[in-house]
């Protein structure tokens, strides 16, 4: 877990794709201490819409002046999920397509290396993921967190610390603590299929972002294509 304050001087490093538990997260962080908001691209259908967005929200976002410029990074992907993967496509599983179906081998062993030699150069030895309460993905586990961090810790020769602080939250429970830190969500993307920043409706991550809201008690400001 997060502690109650950060080193004055020492940024923390967050996965920021512009949705909504990483929003969350990324203000959770910045109430706390300087932030580094990281997007990396692996070559997915939504990642400009999803880069987009991710600009957009760090200029609304609460405690601005604690975090920086977002900084956006490639590993490109595209010779392993190729160009028939739905991901690549922008044909995600339908609205009701359970979490498995929607698993990308190594997304987290990606994002992880890519964002451990980031830090390395940038002198930041700690960086937030916001997997929640009942992912499936053997890559969002304390066991692989903690693997993953000894392994980059190694190869960089600095200690990289790798922490999930929602991983006990549902997406209620998120939404409900992004309304107390003033996140603005109208501006938060979470969809396989948006277009010009509008929700399709119709894939499992807006199913999944309507039913948190409703399960919150919350009004969902997104705008959805269907």
């Amino acid at each position: 877990m997060m502690p109650d304050a950060f080193d004055a001087d020492q940024a923390t490093a967050v996965l920021f794709s512009g949705g909504l538990d990483s929003a969350v997260l990324l203000a959770q962080a910045a109430s706390r201490g300087p932030v580094q908001p990281l997007y990396i691209s692996v070559g997915l259908a939504w990642e400009d819409e999803e880069l987009a967005t991710a600009r957009q929200l760090i200029q609304a976002m609460p405690f601005g002046r604690r975090t920086r410029p977002l900084a956006s990074l490639r590993f490109d992907m595209t010779d392993v999920y190729t160009a028939s993967h739905w991901a690549v496509r922008g044909d995600p599983p339908a609205y009701d397509t359970p979490d498995e179906e929607v698993y990308l081998e190594g997304r987290n062993i990606v994002l992880l290396a890519k964002a451990g030699v980031f830090m390395r150069r940038a002198n930041i030895a700690r960086v937030l993921i916001g997997p929640l309460a009942g992912n499936p993905f053997p890559d969002a586990t304390a066991e692989f967190f903690d693997a993953m961090s000894r392994a980059l810790s190694t190869g960089l020769a600095e200690s990289v610390a790798i922490e999930a602080p929602f991983a006990k939250l549902h997406k209620a429970d998120v939404i409900r603590l992004g309304a107390r830190l003033g996140v603005p969500f109208e501006l938060t993307l979470s969809c396989m299929r948006p277009a010009a920043g509008v929700h399709c409706g119709r894939c499992s991550k807006c199913r999944e972002r309507i039913e948190a809201f409703r399960d919150a008690g919350i009004a969902d400001p997104a705008a959805y294509a269907d």
